[in-house]
C-alpha cells in the first residue's frame, strides 16, 4: 500500500515537509504525495534542482571522510534528516570503526525512520530534538552519553541554519555551538548562498528560489557569503575556503552541476584553533 495510507505518529501528511522533500529529492522513498509535489515543482522551475540535494550529499561525504581521516571520533549532526544511503556513521566508521555518531532532527518522520535505522546501543543514537532549544539538546542524555566535549567532535550542520530565519538567531545558535566544542573539533556548513552583486543571475535565481521555500515552508534563507562566513566565527577555515558545494576538495562523487545552479549552495569546513597563550 503506499506510504501515504500509514505515516508514522504524529505525521501529518497533509503538509510538506523540508526533511522529506529532500528524500525525495535524493530519491528516497520515505516521502508523501504532497512532498513530491513540491519537488515537481521546484523541478519546473529549475530542471536541475536535485542536483543541489546530490551535491549536499557528496560534500557531506567528503567532509566526514576528511575529519575522520584526521582522528576525529566522533561526529554531531544536527538537522540529520532521513536515513539514506552512506549515513554518517557509515562513512566515519569505514575510516575509524568505533566512530560514534550522534544524529539530530526535530522532523517526526526523521525521528521514527532514525530511531528504527540508525540506533545502536555502543557508537550510533538518535535524538528527537530541535537546534532551536539548545539547552534541552545538549543536555539530552544521548548527546551527553555519546559525545565528550572534551574532545575534538565533527559538527555537522547541512543544510539546517537557513532553515532558521533571521529573528530565531541562527547565528547566535552557532556561536554556542561552537563554544561547547573542543580545540581540534571540526565545524562543517553548507547553506543556500545568495551571490549577490558579483553574480546578478545566481542572485535572481536565489530571490526565486527564497520565494519558493518561503511559500510552501516559511523557511528557507539564502544568505550572503559573509552571512554564512560569520556561522564559522574564529575557526580557521580548511582550503579552499567557503565554496560551491563541488568546489569542495572534489573527488569525482560529486554530481555535474551547471553554472546557473553553482551559486546557490556554499559549503566550508572550518576548524577549531587551540586557545592562544595567555
Amino acid at each position: 500500500m503506499a506510504a501515504e495510507e500509514f505515516p508514522p505518529a504524529g505525521v501529518d501528511a497533509t503538509v510538506p515537509n523540508v526533511a522529506r522533500v529532500y528524500d525525495c529529492f535524493l530519491g528516497g522513498k520515505d516521502n508523501f504525495a504532497v512532498d513530491r509535489a513540491v519537488v515537481e515543482a521546484s523541478l519546473r522551475i529549475d530542471p536541475d534542482t536535485a542536483k543541489n540535494a546530490l551535491a549536499n550529499r557528496a560534500f557531506l561525504g567528503r567532509a566526514v571522510r576528511h575529519m575522520a581521516g584526521l582522528g576525529i571520533r566522533q561526529f554531531f549532526d544536527i538537522g540529520s534528516g532521513l536515513p539514506t544511503q552512506n549515513n554518517v556513521h557509515q562513512i566515519a566508521q569505514a575510516v575509524i570503526p568505533d566512530a560514534r555518531v550522534v544524529y539530530v532532527d526535530n522532523d517526526p518522520t526523521a525521528a521514527a525512520h532514525g530511531h528504527a535505522l540508525l540506533e545502536n546501543a555502543e557508537t550510533v543514537a538518535f535524538v528527537h530534538g530541535d537546534i532551536r532549544d539548545l539547552d534541552a539538546l545538549l543536555d539530552h542524555p544521548k548527546v551527553r552519553r555519546g559525545l565528550d566535549f572534551g574532545e575534538p567532535v565533527g559538527l555537522l550542520l547541512f543544510g539546517i541554519l537557513h532553515h532558521l530565519n533571521d529573528d530565531e538567531g541562527p547565528g547566535e545558535i552557532a556561536a554556542r555551538l561552537r563554544d561547547v566544542l573542543a580545540p581540534g573539533s571540526h565545524l562543517a556548513i553548507s547553506h543556500f548562498h545568495n551571490p549577490g552583486e558579483a553574480d546578478p543571475a545566481g542572485a535572481e535565481a536565489a530571490r526565486t528560489a527564497e520565494a519558493f521555500f518561503a511559500e510552501r515552508f516559511q523557511t528557507g534563507r539564502f544568505r550572503t557569503t559573509g552571512e554564512i562566513r560569520a556561522y564559522f566565527g574564529d575557526f580557521e577555515l580548511l582550503d579552499p575556503g567557503l565554496v560551491p558545494l563541488n568546489d569542495w576538495r572534489p573527488d569525482g562523487t560529486e554530481p555535474d552541476l551547471p553554472p546557473r545552479n553553482r551559486p546557490l549552495f556554499a559549503a566550508g569546513v572550518a576548524r577549531k584553533p587551540a586557545p592562544s597563550p595567555a
